[in-house]
């Protein structure tokens, strides 16, 4: 026991110096930052190819806009494509133009949009707890930055997060805009009770000096504070990265919270509303005029129709899921820290309307947090398209309400006496609770590594890698993971045994980073080389292979990576006997050159019942066959295409 005392105590001493030093703090907390950032984000992050199918899409339509020069219209096979408005293309555009077109490029935008909001999150959370502190009267260093180390690496370090950041598409983003959107508009509230507070006191402490002229009332300022400003900023960044929802989503939190706190009104007007509107319009607006004017009616019904309102109201390309599908997906998107989120929120007893309205506005920061969490929660369930990454902007939410919780056993030892339980939001949560939680924790994890250890019989087949799941069980991965999450279990339980809890989350933090180093990252070379390099291979055959004007067949699967590794256009067909009909039409047209390549898997090539002499064979990478069909007079009446 002395021990464990001796060892905390020292802890506490550390983090005191930290504290009584700024630099060695800010030095401390950049290379945390860094890490968890290098980590999550940026190991690797361009040594894996791109991933069909959604990816490429952006990655070429990006590349459209770098070689053509036309900003506007986002252009992907010869086709316009309306999915996403153009920031997300803008960027990766910007990025290719610095480091060149190659995967890094691609994945960029994603991770830095995440590094920045984890870097937001942790300086919010450490906000908090020093305006928490500054009320008491009490310096608590050890609380402040153990939570605020905490909630950064729980917001970067889950499987969500690293999956959306490690990709080149529009959801991160959405997310790091959103997101950061939403803890300024927190700080630019909270902060503004403080400008208006210190304005009071100084008006009070200058009323003797008549010289001096008092402060001018906040109200009376034509611009909101700085951080409002950066809410309006990025409300237009959110619009640019997937349109309506980015403003939707956020203006429903916001309402939600301020007409739950009896503020609505009042925070709108210190908003400066009007001013900050004319923000958002004149940011995103003139991109969606100018591609309106330059599309018309096709840009209005393919974006605002089909990919916004018929996403919510129908199900759109076959993405529907049963109602409690986002349970599963915070579950384990989340985890394994999702186990703990159910008494992160019975801990703020936000139903209390009473309590909260009668706080600080900073102090209110944990309701804020849940009613972000729930209104995005809410809102995508009741959607009838459902995708995995919709979820995505309430995961910041999440670890936030999480570290929160945690906080409360990060007490700095010579403190822990001193504060009334009054003068915090939240009291602190009972031991026994977290101890109940803590064994859901035990179970989660052994079903976790059970589940892995039997992956093969889970998963299903994949068409594009023979003998998926002997593979898998040859590289070893799934015994690895199952044994890791297995002994995080047992530690965890010995922690409970021991009542040791503030260590129970690191040790799920440092389960989840030996998961990604051992076994996701050597899972994902592993499925780049069985799935994506033949495609990558055959790219850079049909580049060679390739004659001027011959077109490219891609038979019975579409993988837009072929494009973008290609940079050739390719004629997508289905079935067999398109192909064929096809090929005999190019061929009674008199084209130069005489032939075309085709590109198909193995089994729908075999279905198209070509003779030897009908086709010369180029090259067969993985489950792929690259060859040319010549404009000849066919033996076979089915093949007869001259």
């Amino acid at each position: 026991m002395s021990m464990k005392l001796s060892v905390k105590h020292n802890v506490d001493q550390w983090f005191n110096k930290i504290a009584k030093n700024p630099a060695l703090g800010r030095t401390v907390s950049i290379l945390w930052l860094i890490l968890i950032g290098w980590i999550a984000f940026g190991w690797n992050l361009g040594n894996i190819g791109l991933i069909d199918e959604t990816e490429p899409l952006f990655a070429e339509a990006s590349r459209q806009m770098f070689v053509t020069g036309d900003w506007i219209t986002p252009f992907f096979n010869g086709d316009t494509r309306f999915d996403k408005p153009a920031l997300i293309y803008w960027c990766q555009a910007i990025a290719y133009a610095i480091i060149g077109v190659n995967e890094w490029a691609v994945r960029l935008p994603s991770a830095i949009a995440a590094f920045a909001l984890v870097c937001l999150v942790f300086y919010t959370i450490q906000w908090y707890f020093a305006k928490q502190d500054e009320l008491e009267q009490v310096s608590r260093p050890t609380r402040r930055y153990k939570t605020s180390f905490i909630a950064a690496a729980l917001m970067a370090l889950n499987p969500e997060t690293i999956i959306w950041a490690r990709t080149g598409v529009s959801d991160m983003l959405l997310t790091g805009c959103m997101a950061s959107a939403l803890l300024c508009f927190f700080l630019g509230y909270a902060g503004e009770e403080s400008r208006e507070q210190g304005a009071g006191s100084r008006e009070q402490g200058e009323n003797s000096s008549p010289l001096r002229p008092a402060p001018r009332p906040a109200s009376s300022a034509l611009f909101p504070n700085k951080w409002y400003i950066a809410f309006y900023v990025l409300i237009a960044g959110a619009i640019l990265s997937k349109g309506p929802v980015g403003i939707v989503l956020p203006g429903l939190i916001v309402a939600a919270f301020l007409l739950y706190v009896g503020k609505f009104r009042e925070v709108l007007s210190e908003m400066r509303l009007l001013v900050g509107v004319l923000i958002i319009l004149g940011l995103s607006v003139p991109w969606f005029a100018l591609v309106i004017w330059r599309n018309g009616w096709n840009y209005i019904n393919a974006f605002f129709g089909y990919h916004n309102l018929e996403r919510f109201t129908e199900v759109v390309n076959g993405h529907s899921a049963p109602w409690y599908f986002y349970f599963l997906v915070v579950l384990l998107g989340f985890a394994p820290y999702s186990v703990y989120l159910p008494l992160s929120v019975v801990r703020l007893k936000f139903w209390q309307r009473s309590h909260w309205r009668s706080l600080e506005r900073f102090q209110q920061f944990g309701l804020f947090a849940w009613l972000w969490f729930a209104t995005i929660f809410g809102f995508f369930t009741v959607a009838v398209t459902k995708l995995p990454s919709y979820v995505l902007p309430l995961m910041p939410a999440a670890a936030i309400l999480v570290a929160l919780l945690w906080s409360d056993f990060f007490q700095d030892t010579e403190a822990r006496q001193t504060i009334p339980v009054s003068s915090s939001p939240t009291p602190p949560i009972s031991p026994s609770f977290l101890g109940v939680s803590g064994w859901v924790n035990v179970v989660f994890l052994s079903v976790l590594a059970t589940a892995l250890f039997n992956i093969t019989h889970i998963l299903g087949t994949d068409p594009a890698i023979s003998n998926f799941h002997e593979q898998i069980q040859r590289t070893g991965l799934p015994v690895i993971a199952g044994v890791m999450w297995l002994v995080c279990a047992v530690l965890v339980a010995a922690l409970l045994l021991n009542r040791q809890w503030n260590q129970v989350i690191a040790i799920n933090l440092i389960g989840f980073v030996a998961f990604l180093i051992f076994v996701l990252t050597p899972a994902s070379f592993f499925i780049d080389r069985e799935r994506q390099l033949p495609l990558r291979e055959l790219s850079a055959v049909i580049l060679e292979a390739k004659e001027p004007n011959e077109e490219l067949i891609m038979l019975g699967f579409k993988k837009p990576s072929v494009v973008f590794y290609s940079h050739i256009h390719v004629n997508y067909l289905g079935l067999p006997q398109e192909a064929i009909d096809h090929i005999k039409n190019q061929a009674a047209k008199g084209l130069k050159p005489a032939s075309v390549l085709l590109l198909a898997e193995q089994k729908k090539f075999l279905q198209m019942d070509l003779q030897p002499d009908d086709y010369k064979s180029l090259s067969t990478k993985g489950a792929y066959n690259l060859v040319r069909v010549p404009f000849k007079k066919k033996k076979s009446e089915k093949m007869d295409i001259s």
